[in-house]
């Protein structure tokens, strides 16, 4: 998507405005919250694995992202700038937990905290407060079938929790509609080595913005990891994406606004306390319609018994 071309989409969220400036914010604004969203943040640790919690029994975690960048994939994947010298600046938290409602189910819930800077040659705007709401049920179908294998089935909703305003000069904290998705997780550990492998994949169904009038496409997903400990050091290697179908404004399908995204996220762990503190930074190695450069990570993670 070039900001230089009057020809091109808008993103979702933005609509165009008076001048050329402000018109170009409204695209970067877009994608500036595409970065926040651009984080699952779901990724329970190397403990988590794909068992689902027992009863009673769960983990928490706190993540925090932060990115700092001038540059977009455009429409073809091509590395672009940002239209008016516009320099795109993302901290965003994520407060997730999962806790074992009954044997072989649990529920998975996410908060997200987003502050989000965008700069260019007409000002500098800023935006600070919660962001939308996800939650999960999972559970073990295999299990059920006297099945050890760690296979997991989840299903969520998004809920448009954050602020979001039809206006160019605004940076909205959410997408303003409802997801759907479902996805199938399995793990593998090679025990005795200190070694696991696990990941997801899924699909998701993204509700039309009616405020905007804009439809997302929906998205196909995936998530990969390798992990293990040596010594007193942990690690994990992962990729996580998406592939997402071409959106609908106003009732028109606009086959370039295609949003795709692959990243790699290494990071190393370290046992602090009761839990474990990650450290790690995330690269966005190819995309359409999406924030490009790394973000730096740092979380904490521990187990919990509620009950």
């Amino acid at each position: 998507m070039s900001d230089a071309r009057m020809g091109d989409a808008l993103p979702f969220g933005a609509r165009p405005s008076g001048t050329g400036c402000q018109r170009g914010y409204g695209r970067s604004g877009g994608l500036l919250l595409a970065i926040a969203l651009a984080v699952p943040g779901v990724n329970g640790g190397t403990a988590a694995a794909q068992w689902v919690e027992p009863p009673g029994r769960g983990w928490i975690a706190l993540a925090v992202y932060h990115q700092d960048t001038k540059e977009h994939f455009g429409m073809t994947g091509d590395l672009r700038p940002f239209f008016a010298d516009g320099h795109a600046v993302t901290t965003s938290s994520f407060l997730t937990s999962a806790l074992g409602l009954a044997p072989d189910l649990d529920l998975w819930t996410q908060f997200s905290f987003n502050r989000l800077r965008y700069d260019d040659i007409a000002g500098d705007r800023a935006s600070a407060g919660l962001g939308d709401v996800r939650m999960w049920l999972r559970f073990a179908p295999l299990r059920w079938l006297g099945v050890s294998l760690p296979f997991a089935i989840r299903g969520g909703v998004k809920l448009p929790v954050g602020d979001f305003d039809v206006d160019a000069e605004i940076i909205p904290l959410g997408d303003g509609q409802r997801d759907w998705e479902l996805m199938a997780e399995v793990g593998h550990s090679f025990w005795p080595r200190s070694l696991y492998l696990s990941g997801w994949a899924g699909y998701r169904w993204r509700e039309e913005n009616r405020e905007s009038r804009k439809d997302f496409g929906n998205e196909f997903f995936y998530f990969l990891q390798l992990g293990g400990w040596l010594g007193p050091l942990g690690y994990k290697v992962a990729v996580d994406g998406w592939d997402g179908a071409a959106g609908v404004t106003e009732g028109i399908r606009v086959p370039g606004f295609q949003r795709e995204l692959v990243q790699l996220q290494p990071s190393v762990l370290y046992n602090v306390g009761s839990g474990q503190v990650e450290l790690g930074a995330r690269f966005a190695l190819r995309g359409k319609n999406l924030p490009s450069g790394a973000a730096l990570m740092a979380q904490y993670f521990r187990r919990w018994e509620p009950f």
